[in-house]
């Protein structure tokens, strides 16, 4: 599994976390720092930031993938359509939480949540609608 991290670095706790979650180790985390000119459009942006990942257009839709979105939901929405158009299908994601009660800050792993998954039962919920 290959996790494509556009957000903070993950911690060995973290990564851990993350391989119980998804049942399969990890085999690399690439970073890929976000910093957005707010003056350019974002999509070509995004564009750009994909093409330069070191996977082959078969790799998108062969390798699993798990995502950290960037926190900018700007950038997240329109990262997630290129996404969908390099894979063929939504990726899964990672949700981090902070931990409750602790100083300074800190998140733990809290779900991977299977955007393909959620676009289908939405499909099923609007199917079942229109009947």
């Amino acid at each position: 599994m290959i996790l494509l991290n556009f957000s903070h670095p993950l911690t060995p706790e973290q990564t851990a976390r993350v391989e119980a979650l998804a049942g399969q180790p990890l085999g690399r985390e690439m970073r890929v720092p976000v910093q957005f000119d707010a003056g350019q459009p974002f999509a070509a942006q995004v564009e750009a930031l994909l093409d330069a990942l070191p996977l082959a257009p078969a790799d998108w839709q062969t390798e699993a993938l798990l995502v950290v979105l960037p926190s900018l939901n700007f950038i997240a929405a329109v990262l997630l359509a290129d996404l969908h158009g390099r894979m063929g299908y939504f990726p899964a994601i990672l949700r981090l939480r902070p931990v409750e009660g602790v100083t300074p800050p800190r998140f733990e792993a809290a779900e991977i949540i299977n955007l393909q998954a959620v676009r289908q039962a939405a499909r099923g919920r609007r199917s079942a609608k229109e009947s």
